[in-house]
């Protein structure tokens, strides 16, 4: 193998502040997605594999590498801070895993927050067992990894067809995973409060069965549709 593209590691960038993160708790990721335009939502073949009820938010740790390797996963433990997410792009395969209870059980250990793979997974028997450990991934297999490389840590990847880079603040929860970029952090976390501020009334309405479908008639006749016939 030789160092540079495809074989590398950086161990540090910026994370989001904690208290911005952990703002986004207060939401779930349709919200989020809809102040983000729709556009930075995973492929919805990448979901939750354990509690169906856990919620994972973190600010990213990004991993790459060769299908069905898992050599810089293993790597991304002793660069991972508490409560990161680390997200495996292994280019969508559906041979090897490239994740597995040991790995999980470690990451545990070293407060990671949990996995999103763009790719697969094994022993989900005993990662479940772990009880509130959140992975996300396309599906499993009992076929393990390889552990040669190559790979790279903490570079801009590509996981259910959205780039993801170090620091962008990942939330996933049983609708799927958004990812927010870290440059955007504050001002679409302000946005998400400030919609959901101006729609309570109206949700809290709805919720009492209170609510008028005029608007839907208002946009057909606009459009030259009698809503009378």
């Amino acid at each position: 193998m030789h160092p540079g593209p495809g074989f590398r590691l950086r161990s540090e960038w910026e994370r989001p502040p904690r208290a911005v993160i952990d703002g986004f708790r207060e939401f779930e990721t349709p919200a989020i997605s809809d102040q983000m335009n729709r556009l930075y939502t995973m492929e919805p073949a990448i979901r939750v594999l354990t509690d169906p009820q856990a919620r994972l938010i973190g600010p990213a740790l990004t991993v790459k590498v060769f299908p069905g390797d898992n050599l810089m996963v293993h790597k991304s433990l002793d660069i991972a801070k508490p409560g990161d997410v680390i997200v495996v792009d292994a280019g969508s395969s559906t041979m090897n895993a490239v994740l597995g209870d040991l790995i999980s059980t470690k990451a545990r250990h070293r407060g990671v927050a949990g996995f999103i793979v763009d790719g697969l997974i094994r022993d989900l028997p005993a990662i479940l067992e772990l009880g509130d450990f959140p992975v996300f991934a396309r599906d499993v297999t009992p076929i393990g990894p390889l552990h040669r490389g190559p790979g790279e840590i903490g570079g801009a990847i590509s996981a259910g067809g959205i780039v993801v880079n170090p620091g962008d603040v990942i939330v996933a929860d049983l609708n799927g995973v958004v990812v927010v970029p870290r440059l955007d952090v504050e001002s679409v976390l302000e946005d998400v409060r400030a919609k959901a501020a101006g729609e309570a009334e109206y949700v809290a309405a709805v919720a009492r069965g209170e609510f008028s479908n005029a608007w839907v008639d208002r946009f057909l006749a606009e459009n030259g549709l009698d809503t009378e016939s």
